[in-house]
């Protein structure tokens, strides 16, 4: 359970996307763009100043392949978890961006009565 955070959330992102790496940049470009036509130019460190939603950076944002086409969002700092309330900012910015088919937002982990279910 280590690493596990009770009420932790996740996006699940369908889209046309063969690896994680096309999906991360289909998902950090708009935002990119957006960041340079503000700022007028951009550099790496620059993931952890753009806010997709209030208190979320996209750098702070990981993605993993869940299965062909779908993707998993979650935050990559454990003193920050996303919270359903942000997980849903993420959601509704991402959906504005209109890079991924499918936008869901799921609790990261299961609950103790889920694992038990795919066990049997």
């Amino acid at each position: 359970m280590k690493g596990q955070h009770p009420g932790e959330y996740c996006l699940m992102l369908e889209g046309p996307y063969l690896s994680v790496s096309e999906a991360e940049h289909a998902l950090r470009d708009p935002f990119i763009e957006e960041w340079v036509e503000q700022t007028g130019r951009y550099r790496i460190h620059n993931l952890n100043e753009m806010m997709i939603t209030p208190g979320v950076p996209l750098g702070q944002l990981g993605l993993e392949m869940f299965e062909e086409r779908v993707f998993q969002l979650y935050s990559l700092d454990p003193r920050h978890p996303l919270t359903e309330r942000k997980a849903e900012g993420v959601a509704d910015a991402l959906k504005r961006q209109d890079m991924f088919d499918e936008i869901s937002v799921e609790p990261r982990w299961p609950e103790d009565g889920e694992e038990a279910e795919q066990e049997v």
